[in-house]
């Protein structure tokens, strides 16, 4: 039997997909490298375990294959009934056995890959809608799970960085994130500043007359932004360091 290429041919749903699946194996080799009673242990994220990441990850890849689904097929077929549904479903899964979250993990991310791989080009456009309730084309999903694994590879605490993820994760990501605080209002006289980068000088409140400004490089501002700590970026009010860089308003 030959091998079976994604049906669609558009170059960006083809890149967008690359960068998917790259976020998938690093993922992988991080959590490859943790010993069963490393699942244990914490992980960045307050009050989950390593444990909890993995399901997330795991239940995460099943709800976007539904998605999925749903634009081939045309049938609605939600991510999660509700949140509360989705909260319960990491809770138990964090409760398997290591081999049982490692499949967990593994047959998940098999399972979306075969539904973004048989999806026809035409379905691509096909509009879903999201657990927040956003309605977005099908070829949206392929960054929703890029945004997941490759954060959340971060958050397994196992030696992967921000600084580790490529440029364009990081771009989009806080491209992301700035505009969900544009859209609730929470940007108003706030700046973020990207000093390594240079394409994406600066982001938020650019008509604030004295704006608080983020400053630092892009893996930095975009942990900070993302709620993961302040290390790496500095704040300033009309040009004079603030002795304490605030939290970031909330993402999602």
């Amino acid at each position: 039997m030959g091998v079976r290429h994604d049906q669609t041919t558009d170059p960006d749903v083809l890149a967008a997909l690359l960068q998917a699946r790259r976020g998938t194996a690093f993922f992988a080799r991080k959590l490859n490298e943790l010993s069963d009673a490393d699942l244990d242990g914490d992980s960045l994220l307050p009050g989950w375990s390593r444990r909890h990441v993995i399901a997330h990850v795991g239940y995460n890849a099943r709800a976007i294959a539904r998605l999925v689904g749903w634009a081939a097929t045309g049938v609605e077929d939600p991510m999660y009934p509700s949140t509360e549904v989705r909260d319960h479903e990491i809770v138990f899964g964090a409760t398997l056995s290591p081999i049982a979250l490692r499949h967990l993990f593994d047959h998940s991310a098999v399972h979306l890959n075969v539904e973004w791989r048989d999806l026809a080009t035409p379905a691509w456009h096909h509009l879903v809608r999201t657990i927040q309730g956003r309605e977005v084309p099908a070829t949206e999903t392929v960054w929703m799970r890029s945004r997941e694994i490759w954060v959340h590879a971060v958050d397994l605490d196992n030696g992967a960085a921000l600084r580790d993820l490529p440029v364009s994760v990081l771009e989009r990501l806080l491209a992301d994130i700035t505009g969900a605080w544009h859209a609730r209002g929470t940007d108003t006289n706030l700046v973020c500043r990207v000093t390594d980068q240079p394409q994406i000088l600066a982001s938020g409140d650019m008509n604030a007359s004295s704006p608080l400004e983020i400053s630092g490089r892009l893996a930095d501002v975009v942990s900070w932004a993302t709620g993961r700590g302040p290390a790496g970026v500095m704040a300033y009010r009309s040009g004079e360091a603030v002795a304490s860089v605030p939290s970031a308003p909330r993402w999602i």
